[in-house]
């Protein structure tokens, strides 16, 4: 790798090679008219490097492939071509429809390594997982963290191996026949380490979000910076293999400019996807209720392959768990679940009580549901609660399960958080492990304050004291204990979920992303103060999905004109006369026409 570096404003830059702890050899480079800065010579694999501008203190690279001392110290250079890659014959996999699994490689297992991730892949497999969605990798200060603090969008972080790891990880997925989506974060940096502002325009004060000023997207000097974001992008999927990336709250990239920075990577990831000869797609997290997102770049819109829907989460939580504090306020009723079932955003025009005015924007007729990527548990739902607990905290099995009918049986791209799928009562809090001080006495004390004054008390019945994200205890308690999936009702929905993975797979109509032949009804009142009790009838074309939400059994009559036999049921169901089938409390029963049906 030859040294160079974007310091449009610096008069000097030096490259300084060698660690930090020795004498450094130091370079003076050469200047080009465009700001950039360059060495003739040649770093081989494994040198540390840092740039010094105008003599001040050394700083990593901002395209930086490896910080192995971490986010203050200097970058190593990685020669991605060394990996002898096994997956020649990969053909990728297009997300639309498949099956997602969020993991965070620092909890899924005890190491919290990605070489400790590869052993169990093959869980997974048997599971019916098509994509593995990693959280950030990015590199941020410490050891511990959820990565949306990273600083360093083109590395891997040390704690989990490196990007050599990352290498490994995604060649042994492909070799299990697993896609790999990647969590990406373009729209801040976080507050340790983020040494690029001394670089350049990375920032403008022209914008703003919830972390401060915004990534300079559209000011002067945003070319080189937009090129800095696109260009880690474009790396991950080409000299990583990766498959797709997830793009972190795509709303908060402020960009006025006539091609908005997602257009513009949506082309270029297609020019390489047509390069690849492999399918490569962008899933974008946005809270705006807005198709753009997925709407065609030549269009008008981002390009974007899929897109997040946090509004079928809400309805299916509301309703299954009662819960109606903050934006959960508009959710709860099984009519606002068919909404969200039918039409993706409950939210699609009219007034959104949490955010105080009119939100969204509906979704055309004819679009296809798989375009929208759904859950029941992620980081942010689960993490982003007082103490980070899980549903089966509070739902029981039979609860859990319809939950899991609810997703699976969408007609959208439905996505798991790891754990999810054997009910674990392992929690997800929100932890990190800054090492300034300051710094850490801040998270805490920002974190015990937006969470005070929100009726935690109310939800749990008790008071509950926010966990210390610094304390080690608070990532510990994270870590998943698989010793869990062995016993009772863990090891039962672990099996649920597989039925209900190879149902979607085997059965057209619960396969199929058709919006228009998605229906819900519901036997039970239209509305509750707390968790909603009765029966609901999805239908996804033929199939019928029963979800009895009751504390009694109930009947369903069947239409004779359709003739359907039980695929599978939570709990076992009887039949009271021909067309009468029994679903006993709290459990889902699917029905499918009979040459679809597994147990035909």
């Amino acid at each position: 790798m030859r040294a160079a570096v974007w310091a449009p404003d610096a008069a000097r830059v030096d490259v300084l090679v060698g660690p930090d702890d020795t004498p450094r050899e130091v370079r003076a480079l050469t200047r080009s008219p465009d700001g950039w800065w360059h060495d003739d010579r040649e770093l081989p694999h494994g040198t540390d490097y840092a740039f010094s501008l105008d003599g001040g203190p050394a700083r990593p690279d901002p395209r930086s492939a490896w910080q192995p001392t971490g986010v203050h110290g200097p970058s190593r250079v990685f020669d991605t071509a060394r990996f002898a890659w096994t997956d020649d014959g990969w053909a990728g996999v297009d997300v639309r429809g498949r099956v997602l699994y969020e993991l965070h490689v620092g909890t899924f297992t005890d190491e919290g390594t990605l070489d400790a991730a590869c052993e169990h892949l093959e869980d997974l497999v048997s599971l019916g997982i098509d994509v593995v969605e990693l959280m950030p990798v990015a590199p941020f200060d410490g050891d511990r963290g959820w990565g949306y603090d990273g600083v360093g969008p083109w590395a891997v972080h040390e704690a989990y191996g490196g990007p050599a790891a990352l290498q490994r990880f995604v060649d042994a997925a492909h070799a299990h026949g697993l896609a790999v989506c990647l969590d990406v974060v373009h729209n801040h940096l976080g507050p340790a380490g983020a040494y690029v502002g001394e670089f350049g325009p990375y920032w403008t004060d022209a914008h703003h979000t919830p972390w401060g000023s915004a990534i300079n997207l559209d000011q002067p000097g945003s070319d080189e910076v937009r090129a800095w974001l696109i260009g880690s992008a474009l790396r991950w999927l080409r000299d990583f293999h990766v498959d797709a990336l997830r793009l972190d709250a795509v709303h908060e990239l402020r960009d006025d400019s006539d091609r908005h920075l997602l257009a513009e990577l949506s082309d270029e990831v297609a020019t390489l996807s047509a390069e690849l000869g492999r399918p490569l797609s962008l899933v974008a997290e946005t809270d705006l209720n807005d198709v753009v997102a997925i709407t065609p770049t030549s269009e008008g819109g981002w390009g974007m392959t899929a897109q997040w829907a946090d509004d079928v989460h809400h309805a299916i939580h509301a309703l299954v768990t009662g819960e109606r504090h903050g934006y959960y306020v508009d959710f709860g009723s099984p009519a606002t679940l068919r909404k969200a079932l039918t039409r993706v955003f409950v939210h699609d025009g009219g007034r959104s009580t949490f955010r105080g005015r009119d939100w969204g924007r509906p979704v055309p007729e004819g679009t296809d549901g798989h375009r929208f990527v759904v859950f029941v548990q992620d980081h942010d739902q689960v993490g982003n609660r007082a103490i980070g607990d899980r549903p089966s905290a509070l739902l029981d099995a039979g609860r859990l399960a319809c939950e899991a009918a609810l997703l699976l049986l969408s007609p959208f791209t439905p996505m798991l958080f790891m754990g999810e799928e054997w009910g674990t009562r392992r929690p997800f809090p929100f932890f990190t492990s800054f090492t300034d001080p300051d710094l850490a006495q801040a998270v805490r004390d920002g974190r015990r304050a937006e969470f005070a004054g929100h009726g935690w008390a109310a939800l749990y019945g008790r008071e509950v004291d926010v966990p210390d994200p610094q304390d080690p205890a608070t990532r510990d308690a994270a870590v998943l204990d698989r010793d869990e999936r062995t016993h009772g009702d863990h090891a039962r929905l672990l099996e649920w979920y597989r039925t209900l993975v190879a149902l979607r797979r085997s059965s057209a109509d619960l396969a199929s992303g058709d919006l228009a032949a998605t229906d819900l009804a519901w036997s039970g009142p239209d509305d509750s103060d707390g968790p909603w009790r009765g029966l609901l009838d999805l239908r996804r074309g033929d199939a019928r999905v029963l979800v009895n939400l009751d504390d009694d059994d109930r009947a369903v009559t069947l239409e004779p004109d359709v003739p359907l036999v039980v695929a599978a049921a939570w709990e076992p169901v009887r039949y009271d006369g021909p067309d009468t089938l029994v679903v006993p409390a709290t459990s889902v029963t699917v029905l499918l026409p009979r040459d679809e049906s597994p147990s035909a």
